[in-house]
């Protein structure tokens, strides 16, 4: 997945937009400055791999990728709270 054009500073505003989207999708408050630019990074590492497995082209533009690198924060969110419930009873 390419972002075209931007380089890093397009980078950090899809991290961030994303990050910041996907946890108020899933319920969330949020995760500070930091923790939603790390997630929409993340998020859009598992998107980008998701999309292209999916057989998706190569450029989305910034829209295409704030939304694929959602999706992909989304799934990491859900995958996080699967592993970290724990029972107190």
């Amino acid at each position: 997945m390419n972002l075209e054009p931007g380089g890093i500073l397009g980078w950090i505003i899809v991290g961030l937009a994303a990050g910041w989207l996907a946890s108020k999708l899933t319920g969330g408050g949020g995760y500070g400055l930091v923790g939603d630019l790390l997630l929409g990074l993340v998020g859009a590492f598992i998107g980008g791999l998701l999309f292209s497995a999916l057989g998706g082209g190569a450029s989305a533009g910034l829209l295409g990728s704030i939304a694929i690198a959602t999706v992909g924060a989304m799934i990491l969110i859900v995958l996080g709270r699967l592993f970290t419930r724990r029972s107190f009873t």
